[in-house]
């Protein structure tokens, strides 16, 4: 499978006082041939407040592994989204807005090549935390929000934000940034402290709302990130398997946040970038049997 073409600045949403919200749409080749692909939404790392879409951070991008064309090559459609950074808005509007996305996805399926019933969640840092919240609160109201069919059929997350409640003490001693910092990412996502406002913390924790039904999740984590703590991917992993739920984790020694390494070596991104393409080729042949491109 080769990569198709590339369409870039699809409008999938305009939230209300704020710019259309818009996506990349990267097709593989025969995508427009009758031939039904499935598909991951993707969801830029940046801390809630930078980044944009297609992108997979500066060190990650500069590394020239690409590997959102690598799931292409792999036969997925992948959509990589905005959503409104924390400058502009507060928790919850990131998750409605990947959320939207995610639906935006289903319901042009057919215009597409998309299969709908294998629709998945990608994200980095920021953008893996919005992918398990999308995951884990489909087609239910949450977010005051009516439920809607914005569900995946399963998950990757590459050092997630997944318990804004603890985070902050699971930082390790020569952390670059703390969630409990005075104005911290992540304060600057829920408009407060996490420590002075528990319940909002939890509120946007995925570790909330774990529960049986959960789809399949990957969750990939270096032992030595100093932005977002490891606990916080295997904290989620131990309440997903805890929940009955299936979950991989990928702990990769001595990597930094992006994969950095102390040699600046791509050993890390090649490693993680392979194992979720495995887990997505996986889902899909599971999903429906003997139609994975």
């Amino acid at each position: 499978m080769t990569a198709g073409p590339i369409l870039r600045g699809i409008e999938f949403a305009h939230p209300e006082g704020s710019a259309p919200l818009l996506l990349d749409l990267y097709l593989p080749a025969g995508a427009s041939a009758g031939t039904t692909f499935p598909a991951v939404v993707h969801f830029h790392g940046g801390g809630w407040r930078t980044g944009e879409r297609s992108s997979l951070g500066p060190t990650v991008d500069g590394f020239g592994l690409s590997p959102i064309e690598q799931l292409v090559d792999a036969g997925f459609v992948v959509a990589s989204a905005d959503y409104r950074l924390s400058g502009v808005a507060t928790f919850p509007a990131q998750v409605l807005d990947a959320k939207a996305a995610v639906r935006w996805v289903r319901t042009h399926s057919a215009d597409y090549g998309v299969d709908p019933d294998r629709i998945y969640a990608w994200g980095d840092s920021a953008g893996g935390h919005l992918a398990g919240l999308v995951g884990l609160t489909a087609r239910v109201e949450h977010f005051g929000e009516p439920a809607t069919d914005d569900g995946v059929a399963a998950v990757a997350a590459w050092y997630p934000p997944t318990d804004l409640v603890r985070m902050g003490a699971q930082a390790r001693t020569d952390a670059v940034a703390r969630a409990d910092d005075p104005g911290s990412r992540e304060a600057l996502l829920l408009g407060a402290q996490p420590s002075e406002a528990p319940d909002k913390a939890a509120a946007a924790s995925p570790v909330t709302y774990v529960h049986a039904g959960a789809p399949p999740f990957f969750l990939a984590h270096g032992t030595a990130d100093r932005f977002v703590p490891a606990p916080q991917s295997a904290t989620l992993a131990e309440a997903l398997e805890g929940a009955g739920a299936a979950v991989e984790l990928l702990l990769i020694e001595e990597a930094d946040h992006m994969w950095s390494q102390p040699d600046g070596g791509t050993t890390a991104a090649e490693q993680a970038t392979a194992a979720t393409i495995d887990f997505f080729r996986r889902q899909a042949s599971r999903n429906l049997p003997g139609t994975m491109p």
